[in-house]
């Protein structure tokens, strides 16, 4: 049977509805535009909802400064169905902010259901104002350019069987592999580009791996036996993963208890990734936790252009890797107590993660395609080590900021080296490929090298990411140019920085300055423009400390202002920011 055949005409299409994804389409779409949005499976938000892992991987300050204010909106969303809709104990409503897993991974976990809810709160208000369509079940299949522009995408949608072909003037690929890159043939990386970027002083780089998961929820049944059958290859993956609670953390071997904290962990096994924690709520008799963990990162096969067949294969590989993991936890691993081995009161809940077999819906991945872009993130561009200040390489493109949580999370999920960074900026470079005139990336498949994409990868930096390209999209289609144009030329670029700090983007790192405060884009404008750059031994703008009068006579020199254009008054840092960032830039 020949499927139905759909045209749908848009501004911007979004494939792909993980985090990235969904932040483009809410962006764009409360900028005016007419979105649409794919996602392959049936639960918008990748990370945090379909791939199981409600444990957001951010910076440490998030709470009042490093993600966008839209991202905070999501936060406070998740904290908010849990205030209104759950019966929490008297201490978790009286903490300032709520962790409904108290999980030690991250500050704040959530059941991934929670997490959807609160991104289609923020969704629903787009598609009602007919702003924004989002279509399920939907992997692209095709792609068509000319002259180096995306005439159309087709989509299908088995389910319905139909197959959607879109005709927009801007496409972002937000998917977790970067699938339209191929299908453009356009140029893209999988590995680096050099492998002198990641050679140690001991010898070359360390051997490539493009680690996924799927990840799984449990909780504890005290009295019952919730042991699983067998899963395949049992043995071999037991002894070669392997598994085990005791973790190479760079280099050094830490050990982890089941349920009770070892000597010099961070935590248990158990409260690593706790999604819900029943001490926080009134009646709650079980925590429930999603497990990703070094025992079920799939790091011997490649998922990425492989024929089909041999990625099925993979797949179905890793999730006997993970439910093996599962079983040796059940039947092998060393209880706290000493009295025996395994924990068969261990109950798989596929229900948490909307799945039958109890895995998540759709693998956790953590590398993906690359363009090659105008400006490629390197090692040496956030590294604690190349820079020695305290953030990373400035960049004057700057359309967003990202900070890698501990290394420990990192080698947690995959192994692999881990360097430790600088609080750094997320450049516009990243996003203009080559090739192609109104293709933008939205997810991690900006122009990074292999290791650096996986810090561009957290949740928060995802969110930063994709929120910029629906933004930058919206904005070329407001002023009928190209990114190439916006990245080119300094006014474009600059106007473009002034609408994101608008729309609560933060550019430039001021731990003290959030989105709410009345000199934050002020202050971060005037540091992008080089005229008041923040201090190279902290993250501090000191909004209400006064600057004296030499510093503000030299301060609007260099800004190109008369010394004597704001009199002899004292004034505040913050003060000072509003008034050379109106004179300058008229920015209110």
């Amino acid at each position: 049977m020949t499927s139905a055949q759909q045209y749908i005409e848009c501004d911007i299409l979004v494939v792909g509805g993980g985090l990235g994804g969904t932040a483009a389409a809410v962006r764009a779409a409360r900028m005016g535009y007419r979105v649409c949005l794919t996602e392959e499976t049936y639960w918008i938000g990748g990370q945090c909802t379909s791939q199981g892992m409600a444990a957001l991987a951010e910076p440490p300050t998030i709470e009042s400064f490093g993600g966008t204010a839209a991202y905070c909106e999501f936060r406070d969303r998740v904290r908010t169905i849990y205030l209104d809709n759950y019966s929490l104990s008297t201490a978790a409503q009286s903490t300032p902010y709520l962790n409904p897993g108290a999980g030690w991974a991250s500050r704040l976990c959530f059941e991934p259901r929670v997490g959807l809810a609160a991104l289609l709160y923020m969704v629903v208000p787009e598609i009602e104002a007919g702003r924004l369509e989002i279509f399920y079940g939907a992997r692209v299949q095709e792609a068509e350019i000319q002259n180096e522009t995306v005439r159309s995408v087709s989509v299908a949608q088995p389910d319905y069987d139909r197959l959607l072909h879109f005709s927009c003037t801007y496409v972002l690929d937000a998917t977790e592999l970067g699938d339209l890159l191929p299908l453009l043939d356009i140029p893209y990386v999988v590995e680096d580009e050099t492998d002198e970027a990641h050679a140690g002083p001991d010898g070359p780089a360390p051997e490539l791996v493009h680690p996924f998961t799927f990840p799984f929820a449990l909780d504890f049944r005290p009295g019952e036996d919730h042991t699983i059958a067998k899963p395949a290859n049992y043995e071999n993956n037991r002894d070669n993963q392997p598994y085990a609670t005791t973790v190479n953390c760079n280099g050094n071997e830490q050990d982890f208890n089941f349920f009770e904290v070892a000597n010099g962990s961070p935590g248990a096994f158990w409260t690593h990734h706790r999604i819900f924690a029943a001490e926080n709520f009134v009646d709650a008799a079980h925590d429930l936790i999603v497990v990703n963990w070094p025992g079920n990162a799939c790091k011997t096969d490649n998922i990425i252009d492989t024929p089909a067949a041999q990625r099925t294969d993979a797949l179905q590989r890793a999730k006997d890797l993970s439910l093996g993991l599962l079983y040796w936890l059940q039947t092998e691993v060393r209880r706290d107590d000493g009295n025996g081995r395994g924990y068969p009161e261990l109950r798989l809940r596929g229900d948490i993660l909307g799945t039958d077999d109890g895995l998540s819906q759709h693998p956790y991945i953590r590398t993906s395609r690359r363009i090659k872009a105008r400006k490629t993130v390197r090692e040496q561009d956030i590294s604690a080590a190349d820079q020695t200040g305290a953030r990373a390489a400035f960049f004057a493109d700057s359309i967003g900021l990202g900070y890698g949580p501990d290394a420990m999370f990192n080698v947690l999920g995959d192994g692999a080296r881990t360097i430790p960074t600088r609080p750094f900026q997320i450049p516009l470079g990243a996003f203009i490929p080559q090739g192609v005139t109104n293709l933008l990336p939205a997810c991690k498949n900006i122009g990074t090298t292999h290791i650096t994409q996986s810090y561009y990868h957290p949740h928060s930096t995802e969110w930063n990411i994709g929120e910029a390209a629906g933004a930058l999209a919206a904005f070329c289609l407001g002023q009928h140019q190209t990114p190439t144009a916006v990245y080119d030329k300094a006014d474009l670029r600059r106007q473009f920085q002034v609408q994101l700090l608008e729309l609560g983007v933060p550019l430039y790192w001021y731990e003290d300055m959030p989105s709410g405060h009345p000199a934050a884009s002020a202050c971060q404008l005037l540091a992008q423009t080089a005229i008041w750059p923040g201090a190279s031994d902290h993250l501090l703008f000191n909004p209400d400390k006064t600057v004296e009068a030499r510093e503000m006579v030299r301060l609007l020199e260099i800004a190109g202002l008369p010394p004597d254009v704001l009199g002899a008054e004292k004034k505040s840092r913050a003060e000072l920011a509003r008034c050379i960032a109106d004179l300058k830039f008229a920015l209110s």
